[in-house]
Formats: C-alpha cells, sequence, structure tokens
C-alpha cells in the first residue's frame, strides 16, 4: 500500500473537519484581539472633530475608531492572501 492510499483510506486527517481543525492558535489570537478592538472601540462613544484633509467633521470616536479598524482589515487581507494558482 502507497502512503498516499494509507493516509486516504484511515489517517488521521480529514477533508472539512470541525472546529478544532479549523480554530488554530493564530487564528484563535486573532480572534481575540478583534472581539478586543470591538470592545474598546463600542466603549469610546464621545463625539470628536475629525480633519479629512480639508473637511473638519464633528462624529462619534466610535465611528471614526471602527472605519479605521475595517481599512486595517482590509489592508490586512490584501496584503496577506493567499493566492491561488
Amino acid at each position: 500500500m502507497s502512503p498516499r492510499e494509507a493516509s486516504s483510506s484511515g489517517g488521521s486527517r480529514r477533508r472539512g473537519g470541525g472546529i478544532r481543525d479549523w480554530l488554530t492558535p493564530a487564528r484563535a489570537t486573532v480572534l481575540v484581539i478583534a472581539l478586543l478592538a470591538i470592545i474598546f472601540i463600542f466603549e469610546n462613544t464621545r463625539q470628536v472633530k475629525i480633519r479629512l484633509l480639508i473637511p473638519e467633521v464633528t462624529m462619534p470616536l466610535y465611528l471614526a475608531l471602527l472605519a479605521m479598524f475595517a481599512v486595517g482589515v482590509l489592508c490586512g487581507g490584501y496584503l496577506f492572501r493567499r493566492r491561488v494558482r
């Protein structure tokens, strides 16, 4: 029996496994950091003045933080995406 046949017939690795296969320590750490960032964002609700190049906008701080969080997620996703060929 070849190694490929042995791993496909009775190997311990399964395709499409449960949450234990999906939730690696790195992913768990990222989820905890994201959750803490979201809690921090929604704890800061006071109005602030923000200058966007020319106009000055008054808005709740949590909206500005949430927008920057979204920009960070998009940039991180773009920079660290896996390229499938």
